[in-house]
């Protein structure tokens, strides 16, 4: 079970969160001690500076280091483009801004500045990159892609697993990658996020697939799951392919891990489930490894029954403990959970600065020029529109905090268009 950060915190009377923030050891304790839980994320948090971070950190794994926990929790973030929950990391383009380069040499360093930083945070797990293929164009996260095209989205993404993992994803440095969102989750046939997909087969494996397949041969480490449908079967619940095609075809080894609360949606949003119960059972059964439940335990408790009834068989249970622990042993956690946090010299340096700078100066595509540039200096320019002054604009989702738009957490000294 994954749970989130906000689970963990210390509140004040009225159950509101207390600023800044501070880790409730009880709420540690009930989680990772009495429930047995395996691994924390944050989403729905801003960034914290990176003394906050060392405190998390040291918090989430004191019942490791305490001996009270026999195994080290797994820390997830969503560093999408540079480390956006850590102040004064280095932040770069976006997806499909990464992808208008053509240049997989800085999209590797990208993801390798990347690593650095959310290493320097203590996280050793990025949910990063998305290899969903950007061809509906009603779709409203085109921008965390890397665009339309199979060959250019496989190269890319090879290139971030390259970045983020290394030749050692055990290193310091390094984080592992987490392939999202597996399969078909950017087709949805209304547009609409989460929502049902029909892909011909053919298609899929033409298209959808073959991102996944070339991130999976370059070693990634785990995958996260498309929240919708696909061809009417809930993708948390589609043992074909999770399973079939997954591990017996892609051989594919690592951790399968839901996206936000998608198990309880089995049951309250696609209604193939009667309760969180037969939700998990289904889940399971299909290939999921761990879930992402993130506000309760009621996944806890439901697959307890379901082991001790014999429906999810022993064996099952194992082959998703062996291949998270396998993982944690990987990122080296069962020695060091978390890294000396001195150690770090090159974050928010300027050499990480220049790297992206030249993405940014890479990425810029010119679509059409009927005698406008080269810009003349003698001339003033009205530069107007709700983007003209707002850095919210120029940086997109997944800055600072998830939606991007709180302007109280905005980089202090970086200019607007």
């Amino acid at each position: 079970c994954q749970i989130t950060l906000e689970a963990l915190l210390l509140r004040d009377a009225s159950g509101k969160v207390i600023e800044p923030l501070k880790m409730d050891p009880e709420r540690v304790r009930e989680a990772i001690v009495e429930y047995g839980v395996g691994s924390v994320l944050n989403v729905n948090w801003h960034t914290l500076d990176l003394e906050t971070w060392e405190d998390v950190m040291t918090s989430v794994h004191k019942p490791f280091t305490s001996n009270e926990s026999s195994v080290p929790v797994i820390y997830g973030i969503d560093a999408i483009h540079g480390a956006n929950y850590t102040v004064g990391a280095t932040l770069f383009p976006q997806q499909i801004g990464l992808a208008a380069t053509w240049n997989p040499e800085i999209v590797e360093e990208a993801a390798s500045i990347t690593a650095y930083d959310v290493s320097a945070s203590g996280i050793p797990w990025n949910f990063s990159p998305v290899l969903d293929l950007a061809r509906q164009p009603l779709w409203g996260r085109f921008f965390e892609t890397f665009g339309e095209d199979v060959y250019l989205a496989k190269t890319m993404g090879k290139a971030f697993i390259k970045g983020y993992q290394g030749k050692d994803v055990g290193h310091p440095h390094k984080v592992a990658a987490c392939l999202k969102h597996y399969v078909g989750y950017s087709y949805p046939l209304s547009g609409k996020d989460r929502t049902p997909a029909w892909i011909p087969d053919r298609m899929l494996k033409e298209y959808f697939l073959p991102t996944f397949k070339a991130a999976i041969d370059e070693g990634a480490l785990s995958i996260m799951v498309n929240s919708g449908e696909v061809n009417g079967i809930p993708v948390h619940a589609n043992k074909e392919l999770l399973t079939t095609i997954l591990r017996d075809e892609y051989g594919f080894e690592g951790i399968v891990l839901t996206d936000w609360e998608d198990i309880i949606k089995l049951y309250k949003d696609h209604h193939i489930a009667s309760d969180m119960k037969e939700a998990v059972y289904l889940a399971i059964n299909a290939g999921i490894d761990m879930s992402m439940t993130p506000n309760d335990y009621s996944f806890n408790d439901a697959l307890i029954e379901l082991v001790k009834e014999g429906r999810i068989p022993e064996s099952r249970l194992d082959e998703s403990v062996r291949r998270i622990l396998t993982t944690k042993q990987q990122l080296g956690l069962l020695e060091n959970p978390y890294p000396n946090f001195d150690d770090f010299p090159k974050f928010g340096s300027q050499e990480h600065t220049n790297k992206s700078l030249q993405a940014a100066k890479e990425s810029i595509t010119l679509v059409k020029n009927k005698n406008i540039l080269p810009l003349s200096t003698s001339t003033k320019i009205l530069v107007t529109g709700p983007g003209a002054n707002s850095l919210n604009y120029l940086n997109g989702g997944w800055t600072h905090t998830w939606q991007g738009e709180e302007t109280k957490y905005n980089t202090i000294g970086k200019k607007t268009i």
